[in-house]
């Protein structure tokens, strides 16, 4: 496809709708040099993390309207963390904070070539404790889009206050976008994993997995296309399958096909599809016919595709983020 040189970004247009994003905001503890074990590093460095607020971020730096709906520690990590999401234009109304549990952290070790391996310590911490009483559903029937992963699912009472946000965004009329967001060392085994991120698998309106996630889920080869098709449904309007730095395959009901990737110089991997999946939820909540129009969706993906690289090219998911005119700069630059 041809780059957009310096063209305006997919439907730049129209006014967006609010993205509303549901369930855990963290403090990653990134070391401070790649490609050494969690005991071998010297220092660690905080960046705030956790897919559904990167994803937050990521809509309101490039120019949509974003929020935020979770629980916190009443803690110094958990403000700072909040103080955070204002700083980046989320709307933080629908976030908690509780007073008997701490935010979650993880460790990250950075592998040599950016990618990333996790040691959690969540037991419980507060995001894992939202209740169902205690949701904002007014915000979220504000939502034009209500995106989720699937960690939220593990435990309750987060698990039932998860279901029933979602329920009421569909029950609203509200697309539901889902990123399971597979993170094994979270879930009992294997097979509650998979269990738990198919449990909800067909409320999504649309739905983006990575080609390691097609494999987990399926337990087959993700570049085998019979696999990935096992993974819709009639209903689904988009299944999405990152593909990292060799860009997307998509799927609707009426069409398939891929977009590649941009190469950069890869730092840390972390953020990188919730810069995606941000960029795709601007678009979609400004125009949602990128469904039915392959060109559109091309174009969107394609900017999608330039985002999750540029943030692969610094460490943390947050500070890392692209903006509008960076995304646009790499793509004019026709590097894929």
């Amino acid at each position: 496809m041809a780059p957009l040189g310096d063209a305006v970004a997919p439907a730049a247009a129209a006014a967006p709708g609010l993205v509303v994003s549901f369930g855990e905001m963290l403090i990653d503890f990134v070391p401070d040099v790649a490609g050494v074990s969690l005991a071998e590093s010297g220092g660690f460095v905080k960046a705030p993390g956790g897919a559904p607020a990167n994803v937050a971020c990521a809509v309101s730096k490039l120019g949509g309207s974003s929020a935020f709906v979770g629980k916190f520690g009443d803690d110094e990590f958990g403000h700072m963390l909040v103080e955070i999401l204002k700083q980046n234009g989320v709307n933080a109304e629908g976030c908690l904070f509780d007073q008997h549990a701490r935010t979650a952290l993880a460790f990250v070790t950075l592998k040599a070539n950016g990618e990333r391996e996790f040691m959690f310590y969540r037991n419980p911490s507060a995001d894992m404790l939202l209740t169902e009483a205690e949701l904002n559903l007014d915000l979220i029937r504000r939502a034009r889009i209500f995106h989720y992963g699937s960690i939220s699912l593990i435990t309750e009472p987060c698990r039932s206050a998860h279901v029933a946000a979602m329920r009421a965004a569909k029950s609203a009329g509200i697309l539901c976008s889902y990123d399971p967001n597979v993170r094994l060392p979270l879930w009992p085994s294997a097979q509650a994993a998979r269990d738990g991120i198919m449990s909800i698998w067909k409320e999504a309106d649309f739905i983006k997995v990575s080609d390691d996630e097609v494999a987990f889920l399926t337990q087959g080869d993700a570049n085998d296309e019979k696999n990935v098709l096992s993974l819709w449904f009639e209903g689904l309007k988009l299944l999405i399958v990152t593909d990292g730095e060799k860009g997307c395959r998509y799927f609707t009901k009426d069409f398939k096909g891929s977009v590649p990737g941009y190469s950069v110089n890869t730092v840390d991997t972390t953020g990188a599809g919730d810069a995606f999946v941000g960029s795709l939820l601007v678009n979609v909540s400004k125009d949602d016919s990128i469904f039915y129009n392959e060109a559109k969706l091309r174009e969107v993906l394609q900017f999608s595709n330039a985002c999750g690289a540029i943030c692969t090219t610094k460490k943390g998911a947050i500070p890392a983020l692209p903006t509008t005119a960076t995304a646009l700069e790499l793509i004019s630059m026709g590097s894929n």
